[in-house]
């Protein structure tokens, strides 16, 4: 079974089981996202060839894209030099990584203007979200 494989002994996983992983875009280098994997998220993805993450507010595997049709196809795995970071290299099928209908989660740019601080959202949204979760489907 690959969940038992022992390259994934390697990885120094948190006292939840839990490893970081950041998603970061192919040929643009843009960093999409981040979220958490499990050893089973992490074997899944590697069966799969696409991304599944451990959603800690659902507490189950979650194979993104799922229910958006906005999968990562995975093409390297890196981790970091302390082994307890995942970067993934990853195509984002459908160009929308965020829920929020943007390219990146990381849309949001700290500005320090004139004494006014705040977070501007930088990245337009591609498609409203209630365009892409159906709840008719």
């Amino acid at each position: 079974m690959i969940a038992s494989a022992k390259w994934l002994n390697r990885i120094k996983w948190d006292e939840n089981g839990l490893v970081p992983v950041i998603a970061q875009e192919m040929g643009s280098n843009d960093v999409l996202m981040f979220a958490w994997m499990n050893r089973d998220a992490l074997a899944r993805t590697v069966e799969l060839g696409q991304a599944v993450y451990w959603s800690r507010s659902r507490k189950k595997l979650w194979h993104k894209g799922e229910e958006s049709g906005h999968f990562q196809q995975v093409h390297e795995m890196r981790l970091d030099c302390d082994e307890d970071v995942l970067l993934l290299k990853v195509t984002q099928v459908g160009d929308l990584a965020c829920h929020t209908g943007r390219h990146s989660c990381f849309f949001q740019k700290f500005e320090n203007t004139a004494g006014q601080i705040e977070w501007v959202a930088t990245d337009p949204v591609l498609k409203a979200p209630e365009d892409i979760y159906d709840k008719q489907k």
